[in-house]
Parts: C-alpha cells; structure tokens; sequence
C-alpha cells in the first residue's frame, strides 16, 4: 500500500512545489513514486511536462487525463465510477509519475465545502469527501506506487483539507522569514481540527461510494528552505528566523499535534534522524541560486544536472559539480528520512 505523504503550508513562497519535484525525483531512484498536483497554478505540472504542458490539454489522448477530470464524474453527480488516470513520466525518471493538475480545479471547491459541512441525506454530497482518496488509491494501484506526494496550493481551503485527512503523513516546508513563524502558529490550530472534524465524520461517509480511509495524517517534520550561504551557514539575516522556526514547532506546533494524537512516537523521529532538540526539522536547504536555471532548461532537479548541461568550464565547472553532488546528498538524505519515518505513519 502506498504511503501518502501531503506537502503543506497555508503560506506561500515556501517551496512546496520545488520539495514535491526534487523529492519525488530522488525516491524514484529506489521506489515508484506519484506526484500529485493538487494547486491549480500547476507549477508542478509545468515542471515535469515542460514544452510539452500546453499541448498536454489541448489533445484528445490526454487532455481529461488530470485531477480534476479523474473525479468529475462524482462532482457532477455522474453514474459512472471513478478510474484511474493515466500518468506521464519523465524520460529520466521512469519511476516517477505524475499525476496532472488543473487550473480550474478550485471551481469544485463549493461543492466540496458544501459536503464537509453540511447534511449528507443527499448521496451526491456524500461522496464528494472520498472522491480526490478513491482517484489516488485507484492511480496507486495501476502504477503500484510506493510513495504518493502531494503539492497543495497555500490555502486553507476544503480542497486541501481534503488531501490532508487522507493523507498518512505531512511535511510542512517553511522559509526563515517572520510570516513562516505566524503561518506556525496558525497551522498548529487548524491542522488538529481538520483531523478532529475526519473522526467525528467518518461514520457518517462509511456508506458512500467513496468512503473516507481509516488513516491519520501523521506530522513528519518541517523543511526550512531558501536562504542564502555564507562561509558554511545561513547569512546572518536568516539564523535568528531559523531558529524561532524550530522553537515554535518544538515548543508549540509538535505539542498541539501531540495532544490530537498526530504525531508518532519520539524514538521514530530519532531513527529518521529528525530530532525534537532541532525542531524536527528533516533538512535545511539553502537556495539553488545559478543551477536553477540550468535545471529548468534540462528538465532535472539540480542534483541530476550533467557536465554538458552546466553550461560552464574549468574552476566555475568545478564548484558547479561541487553544488550538483551537495544537493544530490542532501535530498538523498532527505529521501532516506521520509522512507525510514514513513513506515511508521
């Protein structure tokens, strides 16, 4: 069974959609993977189909092949079950599937909203909650995935609630700047309702044709990211942010969820090497500065880029191979967190 794995900050700017790609990326490497791409800019569509993203719905052969056909069938009340979609792939990631966002995929937010908080006498609503989890089961069986991640858009709308309570973990990236800090606090409130509210409705939506799934969204650490180096270290300007970061979800965001049963036991952490004392944070990751572009132009991650897509020679080609090997490390460190912790959400 696929572990879900839902990427999720109501603040934007964070790079939620930047981890969702380089991690998906490097699992694949050992496992197969799904991409989810639940925020309707589809940056992270853009990212995987490049050149290819506009004529991807514009075709007849792929054009419904996206989150928001994949259940349409439930939102327009259709009597047709809802299938599998058929996923692209990069060419250099063929373990590695994506399943297509759309941008008008915020128009069933009404609709879903309306089914988390009103009467579900009607069987329409009633399977509206379990509708984006059957799609997900359904793709993750045809492509027997390992891990699922999901890129969610920076709100607190129904659409994210939804992924997030049938999600069996959660990973909040942040940025060291004083509004990460406020979107802690925030988060550390609403994320036990939105669970609180998934029991207390889980009885109800048991005889829909989408049921909820028995799971819990399980906290499994922060990512502090985009910040610049200097000598070795975050510049100055961020240290003190990055430290308040770790405080607060030490301190604060990891005992809320610990009271609402959403976090795991403290010796799993630990052999992840995510550590209480650090602020459970998996990785700091510094910004990607001059191999962006590069990486964009190729269609990799940083950390895939070739000598012959770096676009340098002799010293500057050097300490760009130095940078590509960095970030290689790191999210293969980062990918080993998530398949050592994921076992146990």
């Amino acid at each position: 069974m696929s572990k879900r794995i839902v990427l999720f900050n109501h603040k934007g700017g964070v790079s939620k959609t930047t981890t969702v790609y380089n991690l998906g990326w490097m699992l694949s490497k050992q496992s197969r993977v799904l991409i989810v791409d639940a925020d309707p800019q589809c940056n992270l569509t853009s990212l995987i189909l490049g050149d290819e993203f506009e004529k991807y719905y514009l075709e007849e052969g792929t054009k419904e092949n996206n989150i928001k056909d994949g259940v349409k069938v439930a939102f327009e009340g259709k009597p047709i079950p809802i299938k599998a979609v058929s996923c692209p792939t990069p060419e250099r990631a063929p373990n590695l599937f994506l399943l297509p966002g759309h941008a008008n995929l915020s128009e069933y937010e009404a609709s879903l909203t309306f089914a988390l908080t009103s009467s579900t006498s009607l069987t329409t609503l009633q399977n509206l909650p379990g509708a984006f989890a059957e799609l997900l089961r359904l793709t993750e069986e045809k492509y027997k995935i390992d891990y699922t991640l999901v890129d969610l858009n920076p709100s607190l709308s129904s659409i994210n609630q939804n992924f997030f309570i049938i999600s069996n973990g959660f990973i909040v990236p942040t940025n060291p700047d004083p509004f990460s800090i406020m979107a802690l606090n925030t988060l550390k409130n609403i994320l036990p309702k939105w669970y609180e509210w998934k029991k207390s409705m889980l009885e109800t939506f048991n005889e829909a044709a989408y049921p909820l799934p028995d799971c819990v969204p399980y906290f499994l650490g922060t990512i502090i990211q985009r910040f610049n180096i200097r000598r070795g270290k975050a510049a100055r300007p961020y240290r003190n942010n990055i430290n308040e970061i770790k405080k607060i979800t030490s301190e604060e965001l990891f005992k809320s969820l610990e009271l609402a049963k959403m976090v795991l036991d403290l010796k799993h952490y630990r052999e992840a090497n995510i550590h209480p004392e650090n602020g459970f944070c998996l990785q700091e990751i510094s910004d990607f500065q001059s191999l962006l572009p590069r990486a964009n132009d190729a269609g990799v991650p940083v950390f895939d880029l070739r000598d012959d897509e770096l676009n340098a020679t002799g010293s500057v080609l050097d300490t760009f191979r130095e940078k590509v090997q960095f970030f290689y490390e790191l999210f293969q460190d980062l990918s080993r967190q998530i398949t050592t912790i994921a076992k146990y959400a």
